[in-house]
């Protein structure tokens, strides 16, 4: 959900789409390099992750291994799902949203770039995706900021 500035008791209008085209954006972050991959699909299945667990793997660097948080969304667990041998998958806790560090992801590129606009149609609805995650890409500082937790760093 988006906010904005108004005047109290007022009820500010903001644009509103009563159509139901949507795009869904598969998108991972590397707190310590501030980068990420993301991948922009018509649907949420099986074959969308696997697109961007394939995303994900070209970008790990040579040698280095992945660890993916995941929730626990059917498309995240299936055993069909097919894992590059540079990702492992690690799941969190049901109903504990607020252990994912691109859940603010998600709230950041709703709240910046996402709300309170309306495209006119699938095409335009893509390529505000892909501005939008390209924009977070080019503020690394943000993408480390609204992704680092204490508890997911490494401790030799």
């Amino acid at each position: 959900m988006a906010h904005i500035w108004a005047k109290r008791g007022s009820r500010p209008r903001a644009p509103r789409d009563r159509g139901y085209t949507s795009a869904y954006i598969f998108g991972a972050v590397c707190p310590d390099r501030c980068i990420g991959a993301a991948v922009v699909m018509p649907e949420v299945n099986l074959e969308a992750m696997e697109a961007h667990l394939a995303e994900i793997s070209r970008r790990v660097t040579a040698g280095a291994h992945a660890v993916l948080v995941l929730d626990g969304a059917a498309w995240h667990t299936s055993p069909k799902l097919r894992v590059p041998d540079n990702i492992s998958l690690f799941p969190l806790p049901r109903y504990s949203p607020e252990l994912n560090p691109v859940e603010n992801v998600w709230e950041f590129l709703r709240a910046n770039f996402l709300s309170h606009r309306v495209w006119d149609g699938y095409d335009a609805i893509v390529d505000a995706c892909c501005d939008a995650w390209n924009k977070l890409m080019r503020m690394p500082e943000q993408v480390a900021s609204i992704t680092t937790r204490a508890w997911a760093q490494v401790r030799i």
